[in-house]
């Protein structure tokens, strides 16, 4: 009984969120983006280049939004990925946001005038709405379609991966077409449009990745680096090789995903033959800062 129905209603909650993500992603495009010219990055902006190139043979088509009907075909192998190699929960809220992004990008029309004509401030709210509506739809464990599924089919596999890192990438050849095929302004405005977007996804999806490190070391005082220049508190405790019998200090703090590298770094420089553990995705209460 009421587990099921705990499940039942945070799993509509979950889905909830994505069609909201979805809807605030697509009122960024259209109402900031679109009427500047601009391009979204991704399989959106690839399919608002496939619009544009179509207008231009077919002027009948104007009058209805098809980058998301063409936004939705692109996407249909890159689901396929998404169910094989990913999981099945995640295909599930990917596709629901896939279809209402679809539903959305046709429904909302985009104002023939812009409603903010300053492009660097439509490229920064256009940025915010976009990149908080993929933000929470990844954070609902879903997707927004497109490169996200790519990013977070990476971020499994590589460690040093984020969502935003492929997206960027990916847009730099997206934009070089725009530049070519446009106006230079046009591919630089949807640049920084698409900066603005991947600093709010990563920052609101990359909070939840908290890892703990347990660090293995014969060397005194590493435990100072790491809270001089981390901030982060450390536990110490003294171990003992179960072979060797030798003493050795184990440390254990919590630190997000992208401070990884940075206390690789601070424990390695002070001993090369220390031992560290990393433990990815953990839900952690009290008193903990997260940040990015």
């Amino acid at each position: 009984g009421l587990n099921m129905e705990g499940t039942k209603v945070k799993k509509i909650k979950q889905y909830g969120i994505i069609i909201i993500g979805a809807f605030l992603f697509c009122l960024g495009v259209n109402l900031f983006i679109s009427p500047l010219g601009l391009y979204n990055g991704g399989v959106v902006g690839i399919s608002q280049i496939i619009r544009t190139i179509i207008v231009d043979y077919f002027p009948s088509v104007k009058n209805f939004e098809i980058a998301g009907i063409i936004n939705f075909i692109i996407n249909i192998p890159l689901l396929l990925i998404a169910y094989k190699s990913i999981s099945k929960k995640f295909f599930i809220r990917t596709v629901v946001s896939v279809i209402s992004q679809t539903i959305f990008f046709t429904v909302i029309t985009i104002p023939s005038t812009a409603i903010i004509d300053d492009p660097l401030a439509a490229c920064l709210i256009g940025g915010i709405i976009t990149g908080a509506g993929i933000g929470i739809t990844l954070k609902a464990g879903g997707s927004g379609g497109g490169i996200d599924i790519l990013g977070v089919y990476f971020t499994k596999k590589y460690k040093n991966f984020s969502v935003g890192k492929l997206g960027i990438i990916i847009n730099a050849i997206i934009y070089g077409i725009c530049a070519i095929l446009f106006e230079l302004p046009t591919a630089i405005y949807s640049v920084i449009y698409t900066t603005f977007f991947s600093m709010i996804v990563d920052k609101i999806h990359y909070q939840n990745i908290n890892t703990t490190a347990m660090i293995f070391t014969k060397m005194e005082n590493i435990e100072c680096g790491i809270m001089k220049e981390m901030g982060r508190g450390v536990t110490c405790w003294n171990g003992q090789g179960a072979y060797t019998g030798e003493e050795s200090k184990i440390l254990v703090t919590v630190i997000s995903k992208y401070e990884i590298n940075q206390l690789k770094r601070i424990v390695l420089e002070k001993d090369p033959k220390a031992f560290i553990i990393f433990n990815e995705g953990l839900n952690v209460t009290g008193n903990f800062e997260k940040r990015l």
